[in-house]
């Protein structure tokens, strides 16, 4: 796969902790807002057009989408789709090939299904970012384009991309986006003081609580109504654009990569709640056995969700139907594995508030702002070791070879390697998060930039391992040098076997001390946060 190890400024480069929180105080989703209220109302409905975005590549309980052919629909006019296409954009934020490919083989799939029922999906190609805003506006009036729709992205980026497409459309197009990325709208659930929950306890026992009161938050919309057949003669101009090809940057190494990846991730909504739908069968003994990734138990539909190829109501309802038709998901009202697997989703639905309601998050900057006071190392080789998986941390090692293999990791692994990096490496937490994101088929930035948030929490990758990788099958499956190590001793083989015994494995020794780099990072975060002042 398409991978880089060093990075420049630009990538990795952020604003000052003064200007972020100038940023948090001015939120961009509330100009945003006032931005939409501010247009005027366009009463003649010429064409309705659905902007399709990166995060509801989908056609199924499409928020943005029903609205949109709705209004077609009562006006009997017609109903257009486009997505744009900018390869400068997908290298700046860093997107890997296999997310790129993934996406682009499911519009492939969209754009027939939505031929099926007339309707076009245009691909506008776009060169550089700054003319992203400019070539939406140019489609829309070449097209006679009134009404656009479109589903909110929490991203700074994209949040003063949408704000620029509403103030430079002005009268002519009028302008309506939706949450549709979350069952519970961000910035809804709050604390008594009227704030934004920001801690996840207090933050799943209201959002469990709000579900149970609304179960309609997990009803489903139906697919766009099908345009009359005399528009694929009207506009056929706008039927069959070519699907854009992946940038230079985000091409697979190979064939055999590519197709791999495609295997074990099949684009598309329909492929996406077939693996929910056999997920379900398993879903009882999840609590018990997701911490174990030698098991394989989770779900594995963050690349659907991550997407938009499968909404997390539609998934949800799935929950719902198995849970006696209950939306009642609290502890002990419901089977330990729905209890569980449903916590992982509000996660993910805090992740989206934290994004919208503290935006310096999506600017390279950490949530607490203290931690960018942080002196980092500058250690190369250890940042080559944990990239290729030779640490001599069998744990650690794994997973980075279950990434490099299968663009993907498992969340116990996530938390384990995040931790090594900046922790016991003591490697800017930022190179780690943008390795992620190069790599992984599920990148999500307010996913991701949560789970790589730095934290005192150092994980012992021995202890790990042997509590949730018990009889050392993840370990042996990832690492080939291990396979024929006995018992505990694969845990930590330049610990627990002799000199030679270690030799013959052909496996790095350790490359750091884990408990002289503990007691180096706690030193470390201490000494440098003590007197900081964002």
């Amino acid at each position: 796969m398409s991978k880089r190890t060093a990075y420049s400024r630009s990538e990795l480069g952020h604003t000052t902790t003064k200007r972020a929180k100038q940023v948090d105080e001015d939120l961009p989703f509330d100009n945003l807002l006032e931005a939409l209220k501010s247009q005027f109302e366009v009463r003649d409905v010429k064409l309705v057009c659905h902007w399709f975005r990166s995060k509801d590549l989908r056609i199924h309980d499409n928020v943005a989408l029903h609205h949109a052919s709705q209004l077609a629909k009562e006006k009997k006019v017609p109903l257009v789709c486009m997505h744009l296409d900018c390869p400068a954009e997908e290298s700046w934020h860093g997107t890997s090939a296999a997310r790129v490919d993934f996406a682009l083989e499911g519009l492939r799939a969209m754009q027939k299904e939505l031929k099926e029922l007339n309707i076009p999906l245009v691909f506008l190609q776009c060169e550089k970012r700054k003319n992203i805003v400019s070539s939406v506006i140019t489609f829309l009036k070449d097209n006679n384009v009134s009404h656009l729709f479109g589903n909110y992205e929490y991203e700074v980026d994209e949040i003063r991309r949408d704000i620029k497409v509403v103030k430079e459309l002005g009268e002519e197009v009028q302008v309506s986006l939706y949450h549709d990325q979350t069952v519970v709208d961000p910035g809804a659930i709050c604390t008594g003081a009227g704030k934004p929950m920001k801690v996840f306890t207090p933050y799943h026992r209201s959002w469990l609580g709000v579900v149970k009161s609304d179960p309609s938050l997990l009803d489903t919309l139906p697919l766009p109504a099908a345009n009359n057949a005399s528009v694929t003669k009207e506009l056929s101009s706008l039927f069959d654009t070519p699907v854009p090809n992946p940038g230079e940057d985000k091409q697979f190494t190979s064939e055999e990569n590519k197709e791999r990846i495609r295997k074990l991730w099949p684009p598309g909504h329909a492929a996406g709640m077939k693996r929910m739908k056999e997920f379900m069968q398993k879903i009882g003994t999840y609590s018990t056995t997701r911490s174990n990734p030698a098991k394989n138990s989770t779900s594995r539909m963050s690349p659907y969700f991550s997407s938009g190829m499968v909404s997390v109501r539609e998934a949800l309802s799935l929950v719902r139907d198995a849970n006696k038709a209950k939306v009642d998901f609290t502890e002990g009202r419901c089977e330990k594995g729905i209890y569980s697997w449903v916590r992982e989703i509000v996660f993910r639905e805090l992740y989206r508030q934290t994004l919208m309601t503290t935006p310096h998050t999506s600017m390279n900057l950490p949530q607490n702002l203290k931690f960018e006071f942080v002196q980092w190392e500058d250690d190369e080789d250890g940042w080559k070791k944990w990239v290729k998986g030779m640490t001599g941390e069998p744990f650690i090692d794994a997973g980075m070879r279950q990434l490099e293999a299968e663009a993907y990791m498992h969340n116990r692994l996530r938390m384990n390697v995040s931790s090594y990096l900046y922790c016991n490496l003591l490697l800017d937490y930022r190179r780690g998060e943008r390795y992620f994101a190069e790599t992984l088929i599920d990148w999500d930035l307010s996913n991701n930039t949560q789970g790589w948030e730095p934290s005192y929490t150092v994980f012992n990758p021995v202890l790990q391992a042997e509590k949730n990788d018990p009889d050392g099958d993840y370990i042996r499956q990832w690492v080939p040098e291990l396979r024929g190590v006995q018992g505990k001793a694969v845990f930590a083989p330049y610990a627990r076997l002799s000199k030679k015994e270690f030799e013959k494995l052909g496996y790095p020794k350790p490359h750091v001390d884990w408990k002289v780099t503990k007691q180096r990072c706690i030193e470390r975060f201490k000494n440098d946060m003590k007197d900081a002042e964002p």
